[in-house]
């Protein structure tokens, strides 16, 4: 995509179009899908929408100050690009294009296990503040060795994923046969057959590898089993125990990623822990979870400002940011906002991305007043019955339809086991 088509992208939503113009539709759904019938992904976007703003007036905003401290260390925004796995399949060396636009506003980076860019390349080729997130792995030998490689290479924090005991059910892969590497297969032929740049790139130039995984069993869904390939080398057996044998090996800041329950904070902020993030893996793990806005509340009441705690999901507007800023976040990562920024542009489109959430971010606090971050609290928020004012959340609603009815999927009756998308 050039310049002047990122241009017409004037919204983080724009940009997953574009993202999804230009991807075959199996790998599109690789990075939008969410488990079984999508209820916690589409709830983590909709706690925004049920959150009111209540701006003040006759404030100077003449100027907007947005810059923040995470984790001691200055940032232009209150913002990390958080893991996202497997980003080379959507567009080659997407990797370092989001380390490098990161890099570019002083803004953390975070590079997941399931890379296509090795922990060295992405040091050497995007330097900047650098965390490594690392899936605990059933193989320790390996994942030590990763933790290690991280700390030779400078990178300042380690986040460890504590949500993915087990894969979760993800059905769009499922419907598709996903697996990897990916591959052309009868059932999902046409679909690539309809985006030839991407999948002529592919043949010709060969699926990326993912380093951090090098010569660990490849995984495809199995529709028989009904497993996709999400979690499949993982253990689940990892405890706070391991955390803490973990915390002991990592020198440097250790960030924690995807807790949502109050009870779980004392244990893992007294081992430790130098960062929570609220998270439920963008809701591509467990369905009907709570929803991360909705859980904010009572992680940082449980925090009590020992630790700076952070939130991920479903943040697609400036507006988003400020409203989880009021709520108690000291920042936000994002997965999607800039992943659909990459898929659809490179080291452009994620440099779109950012900047349409700064630009957001700014005109809102300057139409409710805040002038800076710290003038960002509750008392702009109009906080709707989803969320108690002791922070409990209420159940997210129920989505009108599911994936399968949205996208035309056949229902699968008793005694058919899980079908295909028709053709």
């Amino acid at each position: 995509m050039n310049n002047t088509a990122l241009d017409d992208c004037y919204s983080i939503d724009r940009l997953r179009a574009a993202a999804r113009a230009r991807l075959p539709l199996p790998v599109f759904d690789f990075f939008e899908g969410g488990a079984e019938d999508e209820i916690t992904l589409q709830d983590n976007a909709q706690a925004f929408r049920r959150v009111r703003l209540l701006p003040r007036v006759l404030r100077d905003v003449s100027r907007v100050d947005m810059r923040a401290t995470l984790l001691g260390r200055p940032a232009q925004l209150p913002l990390a690009i958080g893991p996202t796995g497997a980003v080379g399949f959507g567009w080659r060396g997407g990797d370092v294009a989001l380390a490098r636009a990161a890099a570019s506003m002083d803004l953390p980076y975070a590079l997941s296990t399931s890379a296509t860019a090795s922990i060295e390349e992405i040091a050497e080729q995007a330097p900047g503040r650098l965390w490594f997130q690392a899936y605990i792995l059933q193989d320790k030998a390996r994942l030590h060795t990763l933790i290690d490689r991280a700390g030779a290479a400078g990178y300042e924090g380690l986040v460890i994923t504590v949500d993915l005991p087990v894969g979760g059910k993800r059905e769009r892969d499922l419907a598709h046969g996903l697996g990897f590497p990916m591959k052309i297969t009868p059932r999902n032929f046409w679909h690539f057959a309809r985006r030839p740049a991407w999948s002529l790139d592919m043949l010709l130039r060969r699926p990326p590898a993912m380093p951090s995984l090098a010569g660990m069993k490849k995984v495809e869904s199995d529709r028989k089993a009904i497993q996709s390939v999400a979690g499949r080398n993982y253990d689940p057996a990892f405890d706070l125990a391991a955390l803490a044998r973990i915390r002991d090996r990592w020198p440097g800041k250790l960030i924690v990623k995807g807790v949502v329950h109050p009870a779980d904070v004392d244990a893992i902020v007294g081992l430790g822990a130098d960062a929570l993030v609220v998270s439920n893996h963008g809701g591509r793990q467990l369905d009907t979870g709570i929803a991360t806005l909705d859980a904010l509340p009572g992680i940082v009441a449980a925090a009590r400002g020992r630790v700076p705690v952070m939130l991920d999901g479903g943040v697609r507007r400036g507006s988003d940011v400020f409203k989880a800023l009021a709520l108690g976040a000291s920042a936000v990562l994002t997965g999607r906002a800039t992943l659909y920024g990459v898929l659809a542009g490179g080291h452009d489109g994620v440099q779109r991305a950012l900047h349409i959430l700064r630009d957001e971010l700014a005109r809102t606090m300057a139409l409710c007043g805040t002038p800076t971050l710290a003038d960002i609290s509750r008392d702009v928020l109009s906080v709707p019955p989803a969320t108690n004012q002791d922070g409990r959340a209420i159940p997210p609603a129920v989505p009108q339809r599911s994936w399968n009815e949205r996208h035309d999927q056949p229902v699968p009756q008793p005694g058919h086991g899980v079908l295909s998308r028709p053709g």
